[in-house]
């Protein structure tokens, strides 16, 4: 059992920064992969980044390359997604998400793959 509590949502202006944290607990959080996804109103859930457990290089993949970076701290068992230059067409509800049984060097885009989310933080920029 994982649980995931997602943190530092809120308004911000159209240019801006922030950066989201996840909290995981409940299991050796190195050896899983996580992910970031946003679901805006009317829209379907989609993703965002993905990192991997552990390794070498622990950097899996990124929808959002140019303004988005995902990075975790094993140590702190948080991940986080920092988010530079905001648009309001980012304006959505994000949410973090954890496989833990496909091991610490695997990761994934698709959203079905994942087994745990948390309850997810609101995102609103405005323009």
């Amino acid at each position: 059992q994982v649980q995931l509590v997602e943190s530092g949502g809120g308004l911000v202006q159209a240019g801006g920064s922030l950066r989201l944290s996840c909290a995981a607990s409940g299991r050796t959080f190195s050896s899983y992969a996580m992910g970031w996804f946003r679901q805006a109103p009317g829209k379907e859930r989609e993703f965002v980044a993905a990192i991997r457990g552990s390794g070498g290089s622990t950097y899996c993949t990124n929808s959002v390359k140019d303004r988005f970076t995902i990075s975790r701290d094993n140590a702190k068992n948080t991940v986080y997604l920092q988010m530079n230059s905001l648009k309001p067409e980012d304006t959505a509800v994000y949410y973090c998400a954890a496989q833990i049984f496909y091991g610490s060097s695997w990761c994934s885009r698709n959203s079905f793959e994942y087994d745990y989310w948390g309850q997810g933080t609101q995102v609103t920029v405005s323009s």
